[in-house]
């Protein structure tokens, strides 16, 4: 069976990335979506793609796919630690904007996959695309992992926190 690509279409992309737009109320230089966006996609196809090892790259908004199937990842690793929905919305928001690496850096994982931004501006852009995705999925993931009745994580999302995408993560060793 195939991994799920992306279906979504980029005008402009930016360090071999889809600048996709996205149904967010963060500020950022996506534009606004008006159906589902990328982060529906993801959400959508992670329980599947999260369980290989390789993955074909059919466009730029595959690589967005990724970063945002490593990211809700991360998003799990963090949430096993929560025991409601109020305190889920305060380490999400914490890990959207905490400082992260972007391509080009050394720590980012998947240089190989990505470029490296070719200046101050697209680096700029870059860093703050990745942060509205970034916090966009953090309230995404909450809304789809806390069961409204009983304000607590459900176990079939959880149970993917120590799943690997590809092998990789956006966290160092040991965090």
């Amino acid at each position: 069976m195939p991994a799920y690509h992306s279906s979504l279409a980029s005008e402009r992309d930016i360090c071999k990335m889809a600048l996709l737009p996205l149904r967010t109320k963060f500020k950022g230089p996506a534009a606004s979506a008006p159906g589902p966006d990328v982060i529906d996609e993801a959400l959508q196809y992670f329980k599947a793609n999260v369980f290989f090892k390789e993955y074909e790259i059919k466009s730029s908004s595959d690589r967005v796919l990724i970063y945002i199937t490593l990211y809700v990842t991360e998003c799990l690793k963090k949430l096993q630690k929560c025991s409601s929905k109020n305190t889920a919305m305060k380490e999400m928001h914490t890990l959207g904007l905490e400082n992260f690496d972007i391509p080009g850096e050394p720590n980012f994982p998947l240089n190989a996959l990505y470029q490296k931004p070719s200046g101050r501006e697209e680096q700029d852009t870059l860093r703050q695309y990745i942060q509205q995705i970034r916090q966009e999925t953090g309230l995404r993931v909450i809304e789809k992992v806390f069961d409204p009745a009983t304000d607590k994580p459900s176990k079939w999302w959880m149970c993917f926190a120590k799943k690997k995408f590809m092998d990789k993560s956006l966290s160092a060793p040991g965090f």
